[in-house]
């Protein structure tokens, strides 16, 4: 138990958050659901924000229990790495990417990013972490 402890912290936390953030899509739809992806310029925000939930709530959920964690991570970097790209990365390069555009800040680049992306970048790595953990998806299966 005691070895698997870190994974296990790791998952629980990764999942809560995934868990509530679908949760509060679905709660608070105008604010965190299909308005905020009709804000960052997601395509078909009613139906992409309510789907995109319902992932985090199964998937955050499976995480938090151990059940097909593997396949859950990766459903949840697609979902991460997908709020980088539309929310974050334009921060970085402090201009526009495609269609969407940098909130307003007073600074922009690497410091701003990391900044603006560290709940962000915390999920991504302990989404990794479980996908290392779990080998599956990357052929190296325990033994």
């Amino acid at each position: 138990m005691r070895k698997n402890l870190p994974i296990i912290l790791i998952r629980v936390i990764v999942g809560l958050v995934f868990l509530t953030e679908g949760i509060l899509k679905l709660v608070y739809p105008s604010e965190l659901g299909w308005g905020r992806f009709a804000h960052i310029g997601l395509p078909l925000p009613h139906l992409l924000a309510p789907f995109v939930g319902v992932v985090e709530i199964a998937a955050g959920g499976a995480l938090i229990l151990n059940l097909y964690a593997g396949d859950a991570a990766l459903l949840l970097l697609i979902v991460i790495l997908t709020a980088i790209l539309t929310t974050k990365a334009p921060i970085l390069l402090g201009h526009s990417l495609g269609r969407f555009s940098p909130p307003k800040l007073d600074h922009y680049g690497l410091l701003s990013f990391i900044h603006e992306a560290r709940t962000d970048l915390c999920m991504l790595f302990g989404l990794v972490a479980v996908l290392l953990d779990s080998g599956m998806k990357l052929g190296l299966r325990k033994h």
